[in-house]
């Protein structure tokens, strides 16, 4: 029944002119389903996931301060279309807040200046030290956007298109979707991180508790929770997107106990800034996988 779903799935991802990687996992009985588990992919905002973990490991062993004062300047800030990358005038906020702008909103500025305390290879070396071998962290949020305006200036059209062919090709004209140069994951690692996180098998429990807080928290309802609305079905999760990346990763729990993980992460095949057909696939996935797994 799994492989006929995950093949399922993937039938109707190569039909929409979808490439990319797909897994389901119930934390407590094991069982999955999926494909192309073990691909490294460029990550775009679902690397914001890892990073918080990282941030709120720092928080809960006492070295940093939730409530201490970050100043953002929009001249200086990261590309993006929401918090504090949409800001066009100087904030301050503390350090709990900006990982709430991070994972409710997306926030890229928000992740920068994360970043900007916790270093990036801070950050990659924690991952090393979890055992998360298959999740890298590489550069900062705005590096995705700089290295597209570097190869099409302010032509993300381009950028779109370069992406798309790239991608056919395997040449990398944008650094930053080359998995050798970008933040990349695996819908395995990822699942396996959520699956730890979940049952605070990773940190420490306070830093896992207020992870899965505020994934809980995030606005944005357009790909894997669409098909997955329901009073008796809690949903938590994290979008990552980045021209022809569309992501999703989360996990959805029931009244009745079950647990799933989830990570979809997609590469599409045409040149569309918006497509709405690709982000309902992805929710009809999540909603097969997550009924078919349910014990």
């Amino acid at each position: 029944m799994s492989t006929e779903v995950a093949d399922g799935i993937a039938r109707e991802w190569e039909a929409l002119g979808v490439r990319g990687s797909f897994l389901a996992r119930n934390i407590d009985t094991g069982q999955e389903l999926g494909f192309a588990v073990d691909v490294p992919v460029p990550l775009a905002s679902v690397v914001k996931v890892p990073l918080a973990l990282v941030v709120l490991d720092r928080i809960s062993a006492g070295e940093l301060d939730p409530a201490r004062p970050v100043s953002y300047l929009p001249s200086a800030g990261s590309a993006g279309p929401t918090g504090l990358a949409a800001f066009r005038h100087p904030a301050t906020l503390a350090v709990g807040d900006l990982l709430l702008m991070m994972l409710s909103v997306s926030d890229n500025a928000a992740a920068d200046l994360l970043l900007g305390l916790v270093p990036v290879p801070e950050v990659d070396e924690r991952l090393r030290s979890w055992d998360c071998p298959d999740l890298r962290v590489r550069h900062r949020l705005h590096h995705m956007y700089a290295c597209a305006a570097g190869a099409c200036g302010d032509d993300f059209s381009l950028a779109l298109e370069l992406a798309v062919r790239d991608a056919r090709t395997g040449r990398h004209t944008i650094e930053t979707l080359d998995p050798a140069h970008a933040s990349t994951g695996t819908a395995g690692a990822l699942v396996s991180l959520l699956e730890r996180v979940w049952r605070d098998e990773i940190s420490r429990p306070a830093a896992t508790a207020e992870l899965r807080r505020l994934m809980g928290l995030q606005v944005f309802a357009h790909r894997m929770v669409s098909e997955l609305r329901a009073d008796s079905l809690r949903y938590s999760g994290k979008t990552g997107s980045f021209l022809h990346l569309r992501h999703e990763i989360g996990v959805v729990e029931a009244d009745s106990g079950d647990r799933v993980a989830l990570a979809a992460l997609t590469r599409a095949d045409r040149r569309a800034s918006l497509a709405p057909d690709i982000d309902l696939a992805i929710g009809v996935a999540a909603r097969r996988a997550f009924e078919a797994l349910r014990s």
